[in-house]
């Protein structure tokens, strides 16, 4: 039997399929079993080395609370600044006008090749060089500056690609019946397009989130993961402190996607939309985005 994507497996594929499926568990397994075993043999799965996170609530209240409000603070900030100007640039690659698209394309273009990273140390230091911000919350002001720069470009190419998913015929019988090309991409285009972008959106809300570490490891904010230094030095636990810090990001993560999930299903079923999904590939300037 065949469907439209595939052949039904014969019994020889069955059979192969359970032979890889069963050597890949065999792989999995041996290779938990070695990193389990190399951190019982360095004391790291010492219940001295956990207890801390269950008895101590100081490691909570002074260093790990504090620093995920900072990492949904940074994150948050460059995210509701990043979603509107994206959408304003992927609107300006649309442009009638050439010279519109000319100079986003180019905005656009140089924002995603520079590293986010970069971005964030050359906005630090303008803001020691030009500006009175106080370095109290200078880390705070370049790590968002970088990651709003970077993620805005992306997210237009993502708004620019959700809006040319949709079929031609949208836009034509818009203008048959005397939208103009405003109302044409506010009516009809981008509330289809939403839909469509969400799955690259939420992929790139997860990048902002994750990029705040960058600002931790070299401008001194003082976000989650740059907690495990103190944590670290007060407890001498580093491997577990990574771990819970990576748990930690897991379900923040988990929960804004799972969010965006439910979003996306119920604009489904409140519109009308073509079921077109704009691809979530590599950028290959920093580590994610939309072409």
């Amino acid at each position: 039997m065949t469907s439209v994507l595939y052949d039904t497996p014969g019994p020889k594929a069955k059979a192969r399929n359970w032979i890889y499926s069963g050597i890949f568990l065999v792989v999995a397994a041996a290779v938990a079993w070695w990193v389990l075993s190399a951190l019982s043999d360095n004391g790291q799965l010492d219940a001295d080395k956990w207890s801390p996170f269950v008895t101590e609530a100081d490691i909570w209240t002074t260093f790990l609370l504090p620093g995920i409000g900072e990492t949904l603070m940074a994150g948050a900030i460059s995210m509701v600044i990043a979603l509107p100007l994206g959408a304003l640039l992927g609107i300006g690659r649309l442009s009638d006008h050439a010279w519109v698209r000319a100079v986003v394309g180019t905005w656009v273009e140089f924002f995603r090749a520079v590293p986010v990273l970069m971005l964030m140390i050359f906005g630090y230091a303008l803001y020691v060089q030009f500006t009175n911000v106080e370095s109290g919350i200078r880390p705070l002001y370049a790590v968002v500056t970088g990651l709003v720069l970077y993620n805005s470009a992306v997210i237009g190419e993502i708004v620019r690609a959700g809006v040319q998913s949709l079929p031609n015929g949208q836009t034509d019988a818009a203008k048959a019946i005397g939208m103009r090309k405003g109302q044409v991409m506010s009516y009809v285009l981008l509330p289809q397009a939403v839909t469509a972008m969400l799955p690259a959106l939420v992929s790139q809300l997860v990048v902002i989130l994750k990029d705040t570490a960058l600002g931790g490891a070299l401008l001194g904010l003082g976000e989650l993961l740059s907690m495990n230094r103190q944590i670290a030095a007060n407890y001498s636990n580093v491997i577990p402190t990574l771990i819970v810090i990576a748990a930690i990001y897991i379900a923040i993560n988990f929960a804004l996607t799972t969010f965006a999930s439910w979003l996306e299903g119920r604009l489904r079923k409140s519109t009308r939309t073509t079921d077109a999904i704009v691809p979530v590939t590599l950028d290959a300037g920093n580590n994610s985005g939309a072409m």
